[in-house]
C-alpha cells in the first residue's frame, strides 16, 4: 500500500489538516493518509502540548468515519524528542509491504535540508508538498524526490485556535464540531 504521512503535534488537529490530508487521499496515487501523531517534536516547547494520548483521540475522533485516513502512534514508542528520519526508519521496519511517502507543507520543504540525516529521508521516501502561504522558494525544490501537489491554499494554526480558546471565543468551522464539544468537555487549553 502507498501511505503519505503527515506528521504533527495536532494540539489540536483543525479543518486545515483534515483538508490536507483528505486531499491527498483523494486526489493523489496514495491509497491512505497517516496522521502520525508527535508527542513532542524538537520544535516545540513540550508546555503547550496537551498529553500526547488526548491529541490522538482528537485526530481519531476526527477521522473516524473516513477510511482512508488513520492515526499513527508509532512515535510514542520512540525515544524523545522525535526525528522524523528515525520514526521512518521505524515504519519501514515495522510495515515493509507498505511504501511511505512524506506529506511537507511548502514552508517545511525550505528548512528540510536543516533536519537530521534529511538526505536519508530524500533516498528513501518521496516527499509531497503542498502550498503553504508563507513558502520561499527551496533548494530541494526540483530534486527528483520532491512532488508538488495542489492543494487549497489554508493558513490556519493550533495556535490561533488555542488562542481562540483562551479567549473563550469560538473555534466553529476551525475544527469539526465533535473535536470543539470534545475541547470543551475536557476542558482543554483553558
Amino acid at each position: 500500500m502507498k501511505i503519505g504521512l503527515l506528521f504533527g503535534s495536532f494540539n489540536p488537529i483543525h479543518i486545515g489538516h483534515l483538508i490536507i490530508a483528505n486531499t491527498f487521499a483523494e486526489n493523489s496515487n496514495l491509497e491512505q493518509v497517516w496522521f502520525v501523531v508527535s508527542p513532542h517534536n524538537p520544535k516545540k516547547d513540550l508546555n503547550t502540548l496537551l498529553h500526547a494520548h488526548d491529541r490522538y483521540d482528537m485526530v481519531e475522533k476526527a477521522i473516524y468515519n473516513n477510511n482512508k485516513l488513520r492515526a499513527c502512534d508509532v512515535e510514542f514508542h520512540l525515544p524523545r524528542p522525535s526525528y522524523t528520519v528515525d520514526t521512518l526508519r521505524v515504519l519501514r521496519e515495522k510495515y515493509p509491504q507498505h511504501t511511505f511517502n512524506l506529506i511537507l507543507g511548502g514552508d517545511n520543504l525550505t528548512n528540510l535540508t536543516k533536519w537530521k540525516n534529511y538526505e536519508e529521508i530524500l533516498e528513501h521516501h518521496q516527499v509531497l508538498v503542498y502550498p503553504r502561504p508563507s513558502a520561499s522558494p527551496s533548494i530541494l525544490d526540483t530534486h527528483p524526490q520532491i512532488q508538488k501537489i495542489d492543494a487549497p491554499l489554508l493558513d490556519i494554526s493550533a495556535t490561533y485556535i488555542r488562542d481562540l480558546i483562551q479567549q473563550q471565543k469560538s473555534i466553529q468551522y476551525l475544527v469539526p464540531d465533535e473535536i470543539a464539544t470534545y475541547i470543551r468537555v475536557k476542558k482543554f487549553y483553558f
